[in-house]
């Protein structure tokens, strides 16, 4: 397995200074060379040809299954995350918890479905520094809560959920993960989840277009599927008569899925089952502990968790307020690639992430904390 994480590393050819992975992730040679290669296929107009590139969406579909531990029927393709999360909120009853913190996909989706009479209400969670801890979720629980959602990565602090432990405490309740930001390089329990969306142009590498979503049994017994779609529908092609939803994953789909976009999710999801998921995912970590380092040694705070067991790949830095400007700037001008936003610095390393990328980083937060001295 060792020699397969080598040659999963060794595939990043990404320029240096890339430390932007839980924004977008530069699409690996496999990938490119599967849209290369499928867009032929389907430029010469063969049947065969159509029916081979099309055949992606159900080999994606597999192999989605099994990262995340759940039955082929129980995974669609989708063009993004936020349409799986759509799928799923619309279609609840009762109330929903969540930090008000969240990824919008999920703030956006409840409000919405809100405004729109859906039979659904948010019971908003404000938890201290965004982290939604099974303790925090247990004490905000009531009667009137019938589901939970989180993400599994958060986006802004790069804090991990234990879902396992988040089941233990809801009991019964649905669970539902915003898995973008940890998908393939974290290895979780997502069988605890009831609804598992993601999507593979972040950490993947599969570039967009390119969600997945899965349904429980439970999910599918509670969530009406309001945005259903006539691929979702008993007996094939309902024409002449408006059919019933299927009764499993495929009712949550509003039309065929992008067999090209299919055949690069599926290609990054074969990459990563190879080189192991336990492999990457300590990998990721072992990067994400030398950004911190470095950032201890430049003075910065973070606000990331320290310990491993409550972060993946996103590490937070908080500069005092009237740095993070320049700071961002001075990462910019070495040619490193973050995220800054609301004075704060996201950098984001992935298993690949090399050596000369994170002595860019530390070049830069070297220069700058000598010029904060002077």
């Amino acid at each position: 397995m060792a020699g397969q994480l080598e040659s999963y590393v060794d595939s990043f050819d990404e320029q240096p200074g890339y430390l932007d992975w839980a924004a977008f992730g530069p699409l690996s040679p496999e990938v490119r060379s599967e849209v290369h290669a499928d867009a032929e296929l389907l430029g010469t107009g063969r049947r065969s040809s159509v029916d081979l590139v099309n055949e992606h969406v159900d080999q994606s579909r597999v192999t989605a299954a099994a990262m995340l531990a759940v039955r082929e029927d129980q995974v669609v393709i989708q063009p993004s995350a936020s349409h799986g999360l759509q799928q799923a909120i619309y279609g609840l009853s009762g109330d929903l918890l969540l930090s008000r913190a969240e990824f919008p996909s999920l703030t956006v989706a409840v409000t919405r479905a809100e405004a729109c009479g859906a039979d659904v209400s948010a019971h908003w969670v404000e938890p201290d520094r965004g982290f939604m801890s099974p303790e925090v979720i247990r004490d905000a629980l009531t009667e009137e809560v019938t589901a939970v959602a989180v993400s599994l990565v958060d986006f802004r602090t790069g804090y991990l959920t234990d879902l396992s432990a988040i089941r233990d405490v809801i009991g019964d309740r649905l669970l539902i993960v915003d898995a973008i930001q940890g998908l393939g390089v974290v290895d979780a329990d997502y069988a605890s989840a009831d609804v598992v969306c993601a999507n593979g142009y972040k950490w993947l590498r599969a570039g967009h277009g390119t969600g997945v979503a899965s349904y429980s049994d439970r999910a599918m017994e509670r969530i009406t599927p309001v945005l259903s779609g006539y691929v979702g529908a008993e007996g094939g092609l309902p024409v002449d008569e408006v059919t019933a939803p299927v009764t499993d994953a495929r009712a949550f789909l509003v039309s065929k899925a992008d067999s090209l976009a299919s055949a690069r999710l599926g290609t990054a999801l074969r990459e990563i089952q190879d080189a192991g998921i336990d492999e990457v995912a300590a990998a990721v970590a072992a990067r994400a502990t030398r950004v911190i380092e470095i950032a201890d040694e430049a003075g910065i705070a973070v606000l990331t968790p320290r310990e491993e067991q409550y972060r993946a790949g996103i590490v937070t830095l908080v500069p005092e307020a009237q740095d993070a400007g320049p700071l961002s700037a001075e990462l910019a001008n070495a040619g490193v690639t973050t995220t800054a936003r609301g004075g704060t610095i996201r950098v984001s390393a992935h298993a690949g992430t090399d050596d000369e990328t994170l002595e860019m980083f530390q070049g830069a937060l070297t220069a700058f904390a000598a010029m904060r001295s002077w």
